[in-house]
C-alpha cells in the first residue's frame, strides 16, 4: 500500500475505496461503505456490493481467522469511518482531493456502530495499518490523533443507544 501523508484517504487503498464509489450509483454508495467497514470488522461478509476488492480479501480482514487485519482492508476501512464520521453531528468533514468526488447519501445511523468496531480493529497491536503507523510516527502521532479524531465523533453519536457499539449485523 502506497501511503503519502496521514490522511484518511492518503493512500492507494482508499483512494481505490474512494474510486469505487464514485463508479457506482448514489444507492449503491451506503452498501460499499458498508462492506468495507465489515471486511474490516471479519465478520465474513462478502464484497458483493461492486466496492473494493482489488486487495485480494476474503471478507474476513486478511487472514480467513480474524488474525492481523490487511493494510488495505484496514485502510479502505479508516476511509469509510471517515465518511460514516463526517455525517454524524459535530463529526470531521472527509474533505480530501483524494476522497470520493461524488456525494454521497445520508448513511444509515448503524453503520456509526460499524465504523466504531472497524476503527477498533484497525488500531490493535497486528493490524498492518496501525502498525506501519507507529513504525513512522509512534504511538501518539498524527495519524492516531486522526483515528482518535473520529472515533470521538462516532462515540458521541452512537451514545445513548445501548448496545449500539455491541450489535453487529450477520453475528
Amino acid at each position: 500500500m502506497g501511503t503519502w501523508d496521514t490522511g484518511h484517504f492518503d493512500n492507494d487503498a482508499a483512494v481505490d475505496f474512494s474510486a469505487d464509489l464514485d463508479e457506482v450509483t448514489v444507492e449503491q454508495r451506503t452498501e460499499i461503505v458498508r462492506a468495507a467497514l465489515l471486511r474490516a470488522i471479519g465478520t465474513g461478509e462478502e464484497d458483493g456490493a461492486g466496492g473494493p476488492s482489488d486487495s485480494g480479501d476474503s471478507g474476513d480482514g486478511g487472514d480467513g481467522a480474524g488474525g492481523p487485519l490487511d493494510g488495505d482492508v484496514g485502510a479502505a476501512a479508516v476511509a469509510a469511518a471517515a465518511l460514516v464520521a463526517a455525517q454524524c453531528p459535530g463529526g470531521p468533514p472527509a474533505e480530501s482531493v483524494y476522497g470520493p468526488e461524488e456525494p454521497l447519501p445520508q448513511l444509515p445511523e448503524e453503520l456509526r456502530a460499524l465504523a466504531l468496531l472497524a476503527l477498533d480493529r484497525v488500531s490493535v497491536a497486528g493490524s498492518e495499518v496501525r502498525d506501519r503507523w507507529v513504525r513512522a510516527d509512534g504511538e501518539d502521532g498524527a495519524w492516531h490523533h486522526g483515528i482518535a479524531e473520529l472515533r470521538r465523533a462516532l462515540t458521541a453519536a452512537t451514545e445513548g443507544r445501548p448496545g449500539a457499539v455491541q450489535a453487529v449485523p450477520g453475528q
